[in-house]
């Protein structure tokens, strides 16, 4: 598949993900996330493909939100199916056995916001802006954002952000708990690089574990979360990694992962 909206490349395992509509502010029309959706499903299958940073286009926007020019004209039919594609293409992100970083170079609104908050963290430029601005249009959040924003920062500025349909800088993002850290515009990329490389330094197959064990976990009480943790602990310990990362411990020696 041609992609015409977004752009993919493998840099030493490093899978850098681009929306890129710089024109429209990297909005979200149908076409882009079914290039998403399948850009997606290539990295899923692609070993070689480690750690995935998300970003957009340009300087002044991650993703601006959904196409409100395309969204003006659907009926309860077309919206349904818009949300639907965009909701388990977000979802699948999600659940990506790979780290993903949102590396957020500007507008994060609506769709913006949702996107990277299926991302497993975000840092943020200092530009950075946030919000969920739907119900001032008239709808609600359709990809995902009445459940994993308040997931993110807890109900109440969940609730806040949703209800309000204002805009919030990157520093109180940072103050809520909604990324993980703010940069210079310059340094973003290059931080989000240095913190995969430190993920890509680590035993892949536990890497993978710990994050299945996080995102099922948290959605279910906690005596089932401790049960499946239980489970993929048990299985580390079966793998080459978990031979080589301890042995290189206790020998004090460089460790060399495998992903065995």
């Amino acid at each position: 598949m041609a992609y015409n909206n977004i752009k993919f490349v493998n840099e030493d395992g490093i899978g850098i993900l681009t929306i890129s509509r710089p024109k429209a502010l990297n909005a979200l029309n149908t076409e882009t996330v079914t290039e998403l959706n399948d850009c997606v499903g290539k990295i899923e299958a692609d070993e070689s493909v480690k750690v995935v940073i998300i970003t957009g286009e340009g300087a002044k926007s991650f993703v601006a939100g959904a196409d409100i020019v395309e969204m003006s004209t659907k009926n309860p039919v077309e919206g349904r199916k818009f949300g639907k594609i965009s909701q388990d293409t977000f979802t699948r992100i999600e659940n990506l056995p790979q780290p993903v970083i949102a590396a957020v170079n500007g507008y994060a609104l609506g769709g913006g916001c949702e996107l990277a908050c299926a991302c497993d963290f975000r840092y943020a430029a200092e530009n950075a802006k946030f919000g969920q601005p739907e119900v001032g249009l008239g709808i609600t959040p359709g990809f995902g954002g009445t459940q994993r924003l308040p997931r993110v920062v807890g109900r109440g500025y969940g609730k806040e952000m949703i209800f309000r349909a204002n805009m919030i800088d990157a520093q109180e993002a940072h103050r809520i708990g909604l990324v993980n850290k703010v940069v210079p515009q310059e340094e973003l990329m290059d931080t989000c690089k240095k913190v995969a490389k430190e993920i890509m330094g680590n035993a892949p197959i536990a890497v993978q574990l710990a994050k299945t064990a996080i995102n099922r976990g948290i959605n279910c009480d906690v005596v089932t979360g401790i049960a499946y943790e239980d489970e993929v602990f048990a299985l580390c310990f079966s793998t080459a990694d978990q031979k080589e990362g301890m042995d290189a411990f206790v020998n004090k020696r460089a460790k060399h992962f495998q992903g065995k």
